[in-house]
């Protein structure tokens, strides 16, 4: 198998690369792979250190945006996983269409979109199926949503073999200090405080990136096309209570917490149900909480040379 991972020095697309050129990821052995990647702020070829110099990896720095460029690069690749995202409407929506077409021209035997679960907006109770509407708050979501779109159309239309991944929000080492909880533990661990935005009611379902990129894995293998698969957390929590834990992990006072104004479109809470994947392709998280949490905290602290120079000056 030929694998085409674009996003590949991102935080979750690393953490997929290295798992499958280790033989982690069964079905995916095997497997060569070419990892397009932009290198912009959240990319980072030292991500890929481990395999770096793997004779299985290709690396290719680019933007998936470029059509020219994916049309060389997609050449030769039987499946797809499309990792690669931004804030904006470019990459999330231009280079999604640009995968499509080229995988369309080659005859892609699988392509695999990572969404996001921000696609559905807030819910009160209750969990979102995959059968929901998309109702995306902020223009990141809607990006997201877009793409998602656009990916099922060429499903619909061409009989492109798409498969949709909707993970909910998702933690562990690598990961960029602008996300929460390495925001928050690369704070304490400076001195500083750990800052909520809002009450800090906000709610999250937190899935660890191994058990998210194991799901990828049997989409590649078995997901079937044209499908959603919604991918849920082990452990439901607000941002009030994970910054609790966090400064317990840390032995840091509770007078550390600070709060800041909301942000604009911020989903109150988010919830998917994942019973479908579990039931089709037999995944369930494996990582409990506690002890993904703990391990993620001990990186940060090991690994101040890897995070230091990302966090705001």
């Amino acid at each position: 198998m030929n694998v085409l991972v674009t996003g590949g020095a991102g935080f979750i697309g690393s953490h997929f690369v290295r798992a499958m050129l280790a033989g982690r990821l069964p079905g995916l052995e095997s497997a060569s792979v070419t990892v397009i990647d932009k290198l912009t702020y959240a990319g980072n070829f030292a991500n890929l250190g481990p395999v770096a110099h793997d004779k299985r990896l290709d690396f290719v720095p680019g933007d998936v945006a470029e059509s020219a460029l994916v049309d060389v690069v997609a050449r030769g690749h039987d499946t797809i996983v499309h990792f690669a995202a931004e804030h904006g409407v470019v990459t999330n929506v231009l280079g999604t269409q640009v995968l499509l077409d080229a995988a369309r021209r080659y005859g892609t035997a699988r392509f695999i979109h990572i969404s996001t679960d921000a696609v559905y907006g807030s819910i009160p109770t209750g969990a979102w199926t995959e059968r929901s509407a998309v109702q995306p708050t902020t223009p990141y979501a809607a990006t997201k949503a877009s793409a998602d779109l656009l990916a099922l159309a060429a499903h619909r239309t061409h009989g492109l073999p798409v498969t949709i991944l909707r993970p909910t929000t998702t933690y562990g080492i690598n990961q960029h200090p602008e996300k929460l909880i390495p925001r928050l533990v690369t704070s304490l661990l400076t001195g500083g405080p750990a800052v909520l935005t809002g009450d800090g009611t906000h709610t999250r379902d937190w899935l660890h990136v191994h058990d998210l990129i194991q799901a990828v894995a049997l989409a590649v293998t078995g997901g079937r096309p044209g499908e959603v698969y919604n991918i849920g957390g082990s452990l439901e929590l607000t941002h009030r209570d994970l910054a609790g834990v966090l400064l317990d992990e840390l032995d840091t006072g509770s007078d550390k917490v600070e709060h800041t104004p909301d942000r604009p479109g911020h989903d109150l809470r988010r919830a998917v149900d994942d019973s479908k994947i579990r039931q089709e392709l037999g995944w369930r998280p494996r990582v409990e909480f506690t002890s993904g949490l703990a391990t993620t905290v001990r990186w940060y602290r090991d690994n101040p040379g890897w995070w230091r120079p990302l966090r705001p000056s």
